[in-house]
């Protein structure tokens, strides 16, 4: 009877929660919620629930997306706050609406990321960026559930800025997916001084449609 769209954040220690966990903590939440859930039919029925373009585990975000099917009309406002109230620590739900026509999928094609390197010399890092964003290609390996698996991480990097011992990244959604790892790895292997042996800090900031300037809000429109 109704679709919803929710953007939700994983803040403080809720970035180490696996996708999975927060899959489990979210239908949880709806249960204690008493938000009127719709089920998919069949032998093994589940609450139609579709997740789009979940940040790595380990990452803070302040843009993760989801589409509900709901049984009952309900205000959005209301099942925000409803679900706030039922939520564990560090998992919050940002903004629910009305679930405008087409498919969610479709409105997030890009990313914004902060990406923190503790201990990295700022202007090793600006030339890193500079070199990385001066070249056509820049290859990585990641282990993956097939095996190693080596891409070029530059086609994905849309707009890359160092400031001090940070950066700014706005990623194209592709496939191979790029993550804020890949382009951490990426600057590692030009600058190898980078490598300082703490893990970078990574929080999504945006998720949505690229217009060239700026990222779309998926929700608006």
């Amino acid at each position: 009877m109704q679709r919803l769209r929710v953007r939700y954040a994983k803040r403080g220690r809720a970035r180490f929660a696996s996708h999975r966990d927060f899959g489990r903590a979210f239908e949880r939440a709806l249960r204690r919620a008493g938000v009127p859930m719709a089920f998919s039919s069949g032998f093994s029925p589940h609450p139609r629930i579709s997740y789009a373009n979940a940040s790595p585990t380990g990452a803070a975000t302040e843009a993760e997306y989801l589409e509900l099917g709901l049984a009952a009309i309900r205000d959005p406002d209301e099942v925000r706050d409803a679900l706030n109230a039922a939520m564990p620590d560090g998992l919050v739900i940002v903004e629910v609406v009305e679930a405008s026509p087409g498919a969610l999928a479709d409105r997030l094609t890009a990313s914004r990321w902060e990406i923190l390197l503790t201990g990295a010399e700022p202007e090793e890092l600006a030339s890193a960026v500079a070199e990385l964003l001066a070249s056509d290609q820049v290859e990585v390996e990641r282990m993956t559930k097939t095996g190693l698996r080596r891409f070029d991480v530059r086609a994905a990097v849309v707009t890359l800025t160092a400031t001090g011992d940070r950066v700014e990244l706005v990623s194209a959604i592709t496939e191979p997916l790029v993550r804020p790892d890949d382009v951490v790895q990426a600057l590692q292997l030009i600058r190898p001084v980078l490598r300082t042996g703490a893990p970078a800090l990574v929080t999504r900031l945006e998720q949505g449609t690229w217009d060239g300037e700026r990222i779309l809000d998926p929700l608006v429109g």
